[in-house]
């Protein structure tokens, strides 16, 4: 029996209350959780659509004005500059280029990420779950008026003849032989964990040169390293791995799967963003092999 929660949708009110239960598994996977003990009690999924309000037109951050100069707020912690070593050339030569990150962008999309998954674990709760396996999150771009929507599946289960959590539900993005291969390793999941992570780059000459696949001829000619460029995506790559490293404590994260995702603004003036996610684990023992399978033959 399931009890819905006062700020659950009516949809979500009707598939707990139901005799049935629902489940994102493939069979495989729904074969392998219950060999583990663990009872699939429900799909479970969280929703949330986020504008981006203060990254639109007029907002202080659009391009020309610099959010690192005295006295600005906002800031993040990476933010390099690239001068031009060839003087003045013309009113259009970029004399001076400038990486940095976007903090207020990587705390939207936080905040829109933990409000689909806090509403994912209340569904979890009422159903009566232990934990939610198979976990999945989609993000996506609905307009172009800075709105993203950010939506989180997975099956929710019951430790058989197990306690609750006194912490809520644990949730993790695996499932079926993943999981169980946690388990036999001696690690528990206690979460998902994701982070987003935002680096503007605003191209000063050179950078603009051999992006529009220009000869650079004041370096000579032949292959040249975009260092402005390679310089943003490593620092994207770093901070997300900075960010979830201080969300892991002293636990382990498994499983970590990285997205680099690259948006042009204008003319010289480009994003990129690097997600990180994984699962949290933690050791509760020694390696311990499981039961192995019963082997099964049919005869027909």
């Amino acid at each position: 029996m399931t009890q819905s929660g006062p700020d659950l949708p009516e949809a979500a009110e009707r598939r707990l209350e139901s005799g049935s239960f629902s489940s994102g598994l493939t069979v495989p996977d729904f074969a392998a959780c219950l060999s583990m003990g663990l009872r699939p009690v429900g799909l479970v999924q969280g929703f949330c659509a986020m504008q981006w309000a203060w990254y639109g037109s007029g907002s202080p951050y659009m391009r020309g004005l610099n959010p690192y100069a005295p006295g600005a707020s906002n800031r993040g912690s990476y933010v390099e500059n690239y001068n031009c070593p060839h003087g003045f050339v013309s009113a259009e030569h970029r004399m001076w280029g400038q990486n940095y990150e976007q903090p207020w962008i990587e705390a939207a999309w936080a905040q829109g990420y933990e409000t689909a998954y806090r509403r994912m674990v209340e569904e979890a709760q009422d159903a009566g779950a232990h934990g939610i396996v198979g976990v999945t999150n989609q993000v996506h771009q609905l307009t172009d008026a800075a709105v993203t929507e950010f939506h989180l599946l997975g099956t929710a289960v019951v430790v058989e003849d197990g306690p609750a959590p006194a912490e809520g539900p644990w949730t993790t993005y695996l499932a079926g032989q993943r999981l169980a291969k946690l388990f036999e390793a001696g690690f528990v999941p206690i979460s998902v964990v994701a982070v987003l992570t935002s680096v503007r780059i605003w191209a000063y000459c050179i950078t603009a040169y051999l992006m529009e696949g220009g000869m650079y001829s004041w370096g000579g000619y032949g292959p040249h390293d975009i260092d402005q460029v390679a310089s943003a995506h490593m620092a994207a790559r770093g901070l997300a791995r900075e960010r979830v490293r201080s969300q892991l404590g002293g636990d382990v994260l498994h499983g970590a799967h990285m997205e680099m995702a690259r948006r042009e603004i204008g003319e010289g003036d480009e994003v990129v963003e690097c997600t990180l996610l994984g699962t949290r684990v933690r050791r509760f023992k020694d390696f311990d092999p499981l039961a192995k399978a019963m082997p099964t033959v049919r005869l027909t």
